[in-house]
């Protein structure tokens, strides 16, 4: 096609850069023939001017479309440049974050420079049995390739790994040997690989280093063959190593460390076994200090020790070897730090006490005197002499490297061998894989890194003869014509090298002569190889150096140091003193220098020794020999390539460099591999995909059923001749499918703009016809409007003439109103006035007559008054002049005689009885003295008592007033008391008629005190004997719980006993003691309870409950305590009967045939003890539950009265606070009512609780009295049951139980083998699932265990279930891969399971069962223990059943869930690459959704006609649902051309499919449908709209099934399928991880498809009657009958 159809405006091309290599650029005008200039924009908006060069005419190169950009293969580029490659890969590595893009046959590999979660082992097993198209570019794919085509092709592969230091190459060859050792490990020889990855840390430790460019960079080149045998199981490896770097030991640059293992060494020099090398940190010596980086960020050098120490241990390398390896590590430490001191200028000396020279010779072994002479001297030997001549100080150093360097070469060489005879098998090698790791180059470029270029030229030339040799096989393959392809052939640079006269050879002829150096070596190579050779070229400005042109670019080598590396000299003497050593490690060290030395000097002459010195090979001879060795075992090999690039220079993570990234695509050839791809045809279609892809510009009537044919009509009207046409394939030249894809988007565009246009006028028309809808309705709303708004103005003309009207009517008759109001107001008020003033003229005149009456009355009475007054007065004078007059007359009188005598008359009797009386009032006063005496002695006892109520009165009152602070009113009180106290004893009267109230007062107060006494006591006695009575009964019920235990446990015994009566007769004597000392224990028991029984009811239960001391209270006391004393007593005889039991049960085992533990667990002993520890154990535990409870009660009731006496204390110091501060008498009478009222209450709780108590006694004794009647039913029961007991019956192992049973299979013993021989091992399940009832075996199988529990023969119910089991454990191991066997044995394993459940006799199976089914139940054995046997054997079929499940679908699943196109048209294939070529298929045999649902369909039926349970069923689909999601979910996340929009919409019909098939088969509620919900949440994550931050709140709302790691991945794989789609940018997926960094959550990225759900059995009762089970011929058991 013309140039001005591709250059034409819009379209972009790419720029040359200084800076970045290549800018992109879009030209604003096209392009025509002729023109020298382009006018283009940069992508900043710059404008810019390209001149093109009018003699070559050269174009700038085109970019490819968005659509081919980021793709995983470079070859699926349309235009296959520098630019793109470039391009590609900084897309795929920044914005992706992917660090593997395959380059044909190339596996290219960025370092990221961070860890990255893509080696789990989740990971692998993704990849393994993949094909390497298959899967996202990855080092586990190329080894899962090299692995298979081994496998497949029975032939030796290789792994090339390449690169410059940095780039990654150990880490790449270490995850491919992780990759080997995973996915071909085996149970047998597990430890086989776990030593082949144990080599790496050892070599890692000994040949890496720090460099400017990596923390781990090998200095050394190394080959592991990985051994397999014919099962393609790893059975041992070995190793060849190149070009160790020496140098390091003795010298390391600014910035860099020597080898990792002195670092380590020196880090755990504090361990005590290395206390003896005498080392300390890495600072101290002179070879670890010259980098001044001893420290390598985020690495510890203890920790890589330990490391390395279990690495040698894992390789059989002994503790005392390693610590000899160690040992010469530390000399070599040392041995740097000897210092050398300058004599003069031609001599040098050490000083006899230098501390390392001494450390090293002790830890080396030699003499230190000898070795520091041969440090400073060197010995010459000529034809006749031998000389000693000192050397110069620089000499001597170097010497002392060169040793060191020695040393050092020596020892890792020695380790390689020790590697590879621990990884040697003794197992003929069948194949191997190689993985080739050769350290990358340095600049400035020496002897190691020539000898590096010279390893990459043949490497290179057999890379470019594989991939010219595959693209011919292609084409070949293809039939189509092709034409050589020029690439570039680096024979001549190999023969530039190595051929004879070339730089190795010279280099080697230099060495030889006597004074050649560097820079004659250099003129030699000018003199040969300038003029001859265009391959070889000299500097300008250097005559020191030269250069070699290859295919890569010009490399320039300095020749300093070439001669002495390739001699790689060291003093002879040297080595001998060394070999002197006793030192048996260093002694091996040198044993082939020893050999190689004894076979060389066989001549003595001196032409022997001439010949000696010259025969011995140079670093550059033994490096060519190895690399040819190298060379034919790679040609032997099938060869993978691996190009690690170093990204930058500063081990930034995730950012590129474009100039060193395109420097090193050069160097490594992968631009020259697409330069031979762009030379074919590089993109290649196979017809469906094309036709698939370009159908969008065919019409039509240009698709015809022959799609070849169409394709072909399609190009000849598109391209023109820049195609072929292969037999299943097109291929096309470079920049083809950027036009047809050109001429695709302007297609769609042009489609697109053709529906834009449509769907714009469908929008006008819509939007014109909505217009003028509205336009008229508009109009009509608003002329109903104004129609509205005019009547609206009539109604307000109307209503305001009524509003006018009404308001004049109610304002005239307000105004009415108010006159009206107005003028009543003034009459009342004027009524008013005139009525009060002619009630204050009444009152006035009512008021005066009042005071007028008043007035009158008391002048009246004052005239009363004044009258009785003057007649009083007059009485008086009248009465006293009359008793003057009688006084007069007395007088008169009393001066007679006879009137004494009349006066004294009977004097004498007066005084008489006056005597008489004072005699009588002296007696009563004495009595009244003595009376007074008494009184007296009895006020001071009271007096005395009262002084002590008061003391604790004052005691009360000192507490209560140091709680309430109220001292001084207390003290008043007090005193107040005492006052009051001695009025009371002054006063004799009132003291005593209180004395005596008090005392009748106390009185009272102790009659209640005694009463309360009693009734306490009464209370206490009752609780006593209800606890009593409880705990009696309840040790009643135990003791006759494990009295019936026993009798069964002594029927056993019994049973037992007769049987092995031969074995231990004394044991069986014991029994039967103990049995009759239970007996007696238990006539005891009874006796004790009758005794209890009689005295509960000879007393009165209606009265008060008996006291303590009385006979019933002594009675319950001594039963109480024999009761306690007979079940400790009975705890101890069922421990002992126990012990018993359990050494009868191993005695008996131990003299039958040898059983292994399986039998003996099978029999039921076991179990037995088990169960009898167990019971133990639960009687201990209700034993103490029972007194936890108690003491739990006891603690209770005690809470209860402290808080009862608490509430007590606080009322009465309340109440005392009170009573001080009221009167004495209200005092007294407050105490005596409040004591009065508290006594009523206690007297009436005692009351209600003592009815209680009568209640429960009573309750009690009725209880009693039913217990005995018991025990009195059971000593009957027990006479009559005693003669069967005693009848001897053959013991069994099993639990016999008391049941007959009826119908069964009947065979003969030992048929058990052939029974089961024709029944299980040599059936076909298609024909029983087919033809016969499901479950038919188990059915049968359980007919015969039925006879033989008829039977009564244990040692045939074992053997058949056991035997049963082993058959059907043989038949899933040998037929395991078989579904549908599998499947039959799950289905009979549950049913044989479930049958032993239904027909047990448990009533919580029996339930379900018919009358006929629960005769049928087993009547002699109880099998619980073959039931979870059972159950074991089926949950392993189960697993069983899931692997061959998954065995069968995984193959399909991802070619139906994600490749398969379900919906036609939507997805579009991209361009493929390389990978792909071989992946494709005819639609006929396309794997659909339809294949795997008619697989799951299958699997059901089968299930079903086998009779599985539902509920199993159930669990089987929703594991198969689970498996198709981890797979199609798992695939997703590695497969980079999956995530896309339309991917998206397949993945979700494809869900919808099968959701729709749960449906039809009545399963949507097994929770299958939840297991596909991360799927679910893939695709919609595919489809949803990804650009803002609400987008990102949506998607972390809606993807809770999947984790931050899984979406993340999505969204960055995330690839446009069409032009129109975008990519996902990389702040959106910022802002989503942003989002989600606080959600807990699993790190890993995978799903673990080998995640198996656990499964439940539950019970399913079958309704199948046994007895109608017909046996058919076809299964040969006519030797068994039915009963």
């Amino acid at each position: 096609m013309a140039a001005s159809e591709l250059y034409s405006k819009c379209a972009r091309v790419w720029l040359p850069d200084a800076a970045e290599v290549w800018k992109s650029a879009e030209l604003i005008k096209d392009y025509t023939p002729g023109d020298l200039t382009l006018y283009l924009q940069l992508e900043d908006g710059t404008d810019v001017e390209y001149k093109i060069d009018p003699k070559t005419n050269s174009l700038p190169p085109l970019r490819n479309p968005n659509i081919l950009v980021g793709e995983n293969d470079l070859t699926s580029l349309s235009y296959l440049h520098e630019p793109a490659v470039l391009h590609n890969l900084k897309v795929r590595f920044i914005d992706s974050k992917l660090i593997y893009t395959y380059c044909g046959i190339v596996l290219v590999a960025i370092n990221p420079y961070e860890s990255l979660p893509i080696y789990e082992v989740d990971i692998i097993n993704a990849y393994s049995g993949q094909n390497m198209g298959d899967m996202d570019p990855h080092i586990f794919a190329v080894a899962e390739e090299a692995y298979k085509q081994m496998a497949r092709n029975e032939k030796n592969q290789s792994i090339i790994v390449s690169g410059e230091s940095g780039a990654g190459k150990t880490v790449s060859a270490k995850y491919a040997m992780r990759y080997f050792a995973t996915v071909s490990c085996s149970a047998g020889e597990a430890r086989v690989e776990e030593q082949v990855l144990a080599s790496s840390p050892i070599m890692e430790a000994l040949g890496n280093a720090k460099t400017t460019r990596n923390d781990n960079s090998s200095r050394f080149g190394k080959y592991i063959e990985i051994g397999f045998d014919k099962k393609h199981c790893i059975i041992g490896a070995n190793m060849r190593t190149y070009l160790l770097e020496k140098s390091r030991v003795v010298f390391q640059a600014n910035g860099e460390r020597n080898y990792h293992i002195f670092y380590q060494l020196c880090a755990s020099s504090h361990l005590p076994e290395f206390k003896t090398f005498k080392l300390g940190c890495a600072d101290d010596f002179h070879c670890t200090n010259q980098g001044q980086s001893p420290v390598i960020d985020g690495v510890d050098d203890a920790k890589e020790m330990c490391n390395t120490r279990k690495a040698f241990s894992l390789l059989g390398i002994c503790e005392s070897d390693q610590m000899e390896i160690y040992q010469i590590l530390a000399a070599i430490l040392h041995l740097s730090n000897v210092e050398v001191k300058d004599q003069s200028a031609d001599r040098s000396s050490i000083l006899p006490d230098d501390v390392h020279l001494m450390v090293f010779c002790e830890l080396m072994g030699v003499p230190c005197e000898e070795m520091a002479h041969w440090l400073c001297h060197r010995k010459l030997k000529t034809t006749t002499e031998t000389y000693v001549k000192p050397v110069s100080k620089m000499n001597a150093v170097n010497g002392r490297d060169a040793l060191a360097k020695h040393i050092y070469a020596r020892l890792f060489t020695w380790i390689v061998g020790r590697i590879n005879n621990a990884l040697k098998s003794a197992a003929k090698q069948h194949s191997f894989i190689g993985v080739l790791d050769i350290y990358g180059y340095v600049v400035p470029l020496n002897f190691n890194s020539s000898s590096i270029w010279y390893v990459c030229f043949p490497a290179q030339h057999v890379h470019f003869l594989h991939v010219f040799k595959l693209e011919q096989e292609e084409y070949m393959k293809e039939e189509i014509p092709w034409t050589l392809i020029d690439f570039y052939d680096n024979q001549p640079c190999i023969n530039l090298i190595e051929a004879k006269l070339g730089v190795l050879d010279l280099l080697d002829e230099e060495c030889k002569m006597p004074k050649g150096c560097d820079d004659t070596w250099a003129q030699k190579l000018y003199n040969t190889l300038l003029k001859q050779n265009a391959h070889f070229d000299k500097p300008r400005l250097s005559n020191r150096a030269f250069i070699i042109h290859h295919f890569a670019d010009k490399v320039e080598y300095q020749c300093e140091g070439f001669l002495e590396k390739n001699k790689d000299t060291v003093n002879e003497e040297q080595i001998n003193a060394l070999k002197k050593s006793k030192f048996d490690l260093l002694l091996k060290l040198f044993e082939d220098d020893e050999k190689a030395t004894g076979s060389s000097n066989k001549p003595t002459s001196s032409i022997g020794r001439a010949s000696q010195r010259d025969n011995k090979k140079t670093v550059g001879l033994q490096f060519r020999q190895s690399l040819h060795l190298l060379m034919d075992t790679l040609n032997a090999t099938t060869p993978h390539y691996v190009r690690c690039i170093k990204p930058n220079d500063h081990k930034t993570p995730f950012t590129m460099d474009p100039f060193r990234a395109v420097q090193q695509l050069r160097a490594c050839g992968v631009l020259e591999t697409i330069r031979i791809s762009a030379a074919g045809f590089p993109s290649r279609w196979t017809y469906q995909e094309f036709f698939s892809r370009y159908r969008v510009l065919m019409k039509q009537k240009d698709v015809l059923s022959d799609k070849k044919q169409t394709c072909k009509n399609l190009l000849a009207n598109l391209v023109k001749d820049k195609y072929q046409f292969g037999k299943n394939k097109i291929f096309f030249r470079a920049g083809q499918v950027a036009y047809l894809e050109k001429l695709r988007s302007d297609k769609l565009r042009m489609a697109c703009v053709r529906i834009q246009k449509t769907i714009r006028c469908w929008l006008a028309r819509k939007k014109y016809l909505r217009m003028k809808e509205s336009a008229i309705t508009i109009q009509r709303h608003v002329r109903g409007h104004q129609a509205r708004c005019y009547v609206k103005f009539l109604r307000r003309t109307r209503a305001a003439v009524v509003i006018q009207r009404n308001v004049r009517m109610w304002a005239t008759r307000r105004r009415y109103k108010q006159q009206r109001s107005a003028a009543i107001t003034i009459q009342c008020v004027l009524r008013a006035y005139m009525a009060r003033k002619q009630y204050y003229k009444l009152m006035f005149e009512q008021k005066a007559m009042v005071i007028q009456k008043w007035v009158r009355g008391w002048l009246a009475r004052q005239h009363y008054r004044h009258t009785v007054g003057a007649i009083i007065l007059l009485q008086s004078c009248v009465r006293r002049m009359r008793a003057k007059k009688e006084l007069k007359k007395l007088k008169v009188e009393a001066r007679s005689v006879e009137h004494f005598k009349k006066l004294n008359f009977g004097m004498e009797n007066k005084i008489m009885q006056l005597q008489h009386k004072i005699n009588e009032q002296q007696k009563e006063n004495r009595e009244l003295t003595e009376r007074l005496s008494v009184v007296e002695k009895t006020q001071t006892i009271e007096r005395d008592r009262q002084s002590r109520e008061i003391e604790n009165l004052r005691k009360s009152e000192q507490e209560a007033r140091a709680k309430a602070e109220t001292l001084p009113s207390l003290l008043e009180q007090l005193s107040f008391l005492q006052h009051e106290l001695e009025n009371i004893l002054s006063n004799p009267e009132e003291n005593s008629s209180l004395n005596s109230e008090k005392d009748e007062l106390n009185m009272l107060i102790h009659e209640q005190a005694q009463q309360l006494t009693e009734i306490k006591t009464n209370t206490e006695n009752t609780k006593q004997l209800e606890k009593d009575l409880t705990e009696e009964r309840s040790r009643y019920q135990s003791l006759l719980s494990e009295h019936l235990h026993l009798e069964e446990r002594h029927k056993e015994l019994k049973e037992e006993m007769d049987f092995n009566i031969m074995f231990d007769l004394s044991v069986s004597l014991n029994v039967l003691m103990q049995r009759q000392e239970l007996e007696s224990e238990n006539k005891k028991l009874k006796q004790d309870l009758n005794e209890l029984r009689k005295s509960l009811t000879s007393e009165n239960s209606e009265v008060a409950p008996p006291a303590p001391g009385s006979m019933p209270y002594n009675i319950l006391l001594e039963q109480l305590s024999s009761s306690n004393e007979e079940l400790d007593m009975r705890k101890e005889e069922v421990l002992l009967l126990r012990s018993h039991m359990v050494r009868q049960e191993a005695l008996k085992h131990k003299v039958r045939k040898a059983t292994d533990i399986h039998t003996l667990n099978e029999d039921g002993e076991l179990w037995l003890a088990y169960e009898g520890l167990k019971e133990t154990n639960r009687l201990l535990e209700f034993q103490m539950q029972e007194q936890e409870r108690v003491n739990n009660e006891k603690c209770r009731k005690l809470l209860e009265e402290v808080s009862k006496l608490k509430d007590e204390k606080e009322q009465h110091q309340k109440l005392l606070a009170q009573s001080l501060l009221l009167p004495e008498d209200a005092r007294i009478e407050m105490i005596l009512k409040h004591e009065i009222t508290r006594l009523t209450n206690d007297n009436l709780e005692l009351m209600e609780q003592q009815e209680k108590q009568d209640k429960t006694i009573r309750k009690l004794k009725k209880q009693l009295k039913f217990y005995m009647k018991k025990v009195e039913d059971f000593e009957g029961n027990h006479i009559l049951n005693a003669s069967a007991m005693n009848a001897p019956v053959r013991a069994v192992h099993i639990t016999r139980k008391e049941k007959e049973y009826q119908g069964m299979l009947e065979y003969k013993e030992g048929d058990e083998s052939r029974f089961l021989k024709n029944l299980v091992i040599d059936l076909k399940p298609r024909g029983v699932a087919v033809s016969l009832i499901p479950g038919l075996p188990a059915y049968i199988i359980f007919m015969c265990l039925r006879y033989a529990d008829s039977v009564n023969d244990d040692q045939r119910v074992s053997t058949l279930l056991n035997s049963t089991i082993s058959s059907i454990k043989g038949v899933i191991k040998r037929r395991g891969g078989d579904f549908e066997v599998v499947s039959f044995w799950l289905a009979n394993t549950c049913r044989l399971m479930h049958c032993l459940k239904q027909y047990s006799g448990d009533e919580v199976f029996t339930v379900h069962n018919s009358a006929k089914q629960n005769e049928h139940c087993l009547i002699n054995f109880e099998l619980s223990e073959y039931q979870q046997v059972f159950g074991d054997l089926a949950i392993q079929i189960y697993r069983q059943l899931i692997k061959c499940m998954e065995d069968i679908l995984q193959p399909l699943i991802v070619a139906s869930m994600l490749e398969h196109e379900t919906i036609q048209g939507v997805l579009g294939s991209k361009p493929t690459g390389l990978r792909k070529r071989s992946s494709s298929f005819p639609e006929e045999d396309a794997v659909t959704v339809e294949v795997l649902l008619q697989r799951l369909s299958l699997f059901h039926t089968t299930m079903s006609q086998h009779g599985m349970d539902s509920d199993i069923i159930k669990q089987v689909v929703k594991q198969q649902f689970y498996i198709i999601c981890a797979v199609t979910l798992n695939n997703l996340l590695l497969r980079k051309d999956m995530c896309s929009w339309s991917k998206g919409l397949q993945i979700r019909y494809n869900v919808w499919q099968l959701e729709e098939w749960l449906a039809e088969r009545e399963l949507a509620d097994c929770g299958a449908k939840e297991t596909l919900e991360p799927l679910v949440q893939a695709a919609q994550l595919l489809q949803i709209k990804k650009k803002t931050e609400a987008d990102a709140q949506a998607i972390c709302n809606m993807c809770t099934a999947l984790t931050t790691a899984q979406i993340v991945k999505v969204l960055t794989l995330y690839t446009p399928v069409i032009e129109f789609e975008e990519r996902v940018s990389t702040t959106f997926i910022t802002t989503i991880k942003n989002i989600l960094k606080d959600r807990v959550e699993s790190s890993t990225l995978m799903m673990d498809a080998r995640k198996i759900f656990s499964i439940t059995l539950p019970f399913t009762p079958s309704s199948v009657a046994l007895e109608t089970i017909q046996i058919p011929a076809s299964l040969n058991l006519s030797f068994l009958t039915r009963i």
